[in-house]
């Protein structure tokens, strides 16, 4: 996991008529992370209440911000305005970064030697086409189709 914020004090925002966004937290640094709707989560505390797999939600050109939905506010006795201590956490992306750790997944697969009978050209298109993915989610699907062809 890797840490976004350490006992961060910030504001409980409420702008009402946003549906669930209505009372949301702006999470500072958080500008640069990619990643789209529902493939950002994040886990910690808000007032010292755990939360899990909390979605970061993407904001174009700014910070991206996480829902505080009713039963979080009542268990920190907390509203729109009211400032809040956070710690928060980026859950852990086992996304692929090398074409070793692909092969390695295809030899697990038993595809391995399939895959390396292909034309070179197809092998590297393949391989980074999977690895060209933004996240962990669309990797496994681009895996899954290249299993599926080779098995």
């Amino acid at each position: 996991m890797k840490t976004l914020l350490k006992n961060e004090k910030l504001i409980l925002r409420h702008e009402p008529g946003k549906g669930a966004w209505t009372y949301h937290l702006v999470i500072p640094g958080t500008k640069d992370i990619r990643g789209s709707w529902g493939e950002m989560k994040v886990s910690g505390t808000i007032d010292g209440y755990e939360f899990e797999n909390l979605n970061l939600a993407p904001v174009t050109d700014a910070d991206k911000m996480i829902s505080v939905n009713g039963t979080i506010r009542k268990a920190i006795n907390k509203g729109g305005g009211d400032e809040v201590v956070v710690t928060m956490y980026k859950n852990s992306d086992n996304k692929l970064s090398s074409k070793d750790q692909l092969l390695d997944l295809f030899e697990d697969a038993g595809i391995l030697k399939k895959f390396k009978a292909l034309p070179d050209e197809e092998q590297e298109e393949i391989m980074n086409t999977i690895l060209s993915q933004p996240n962990e989610s669309r990797q496994e699907q681009k895996i899954m189709a290249v299993v599926k062809k080779l098995s």
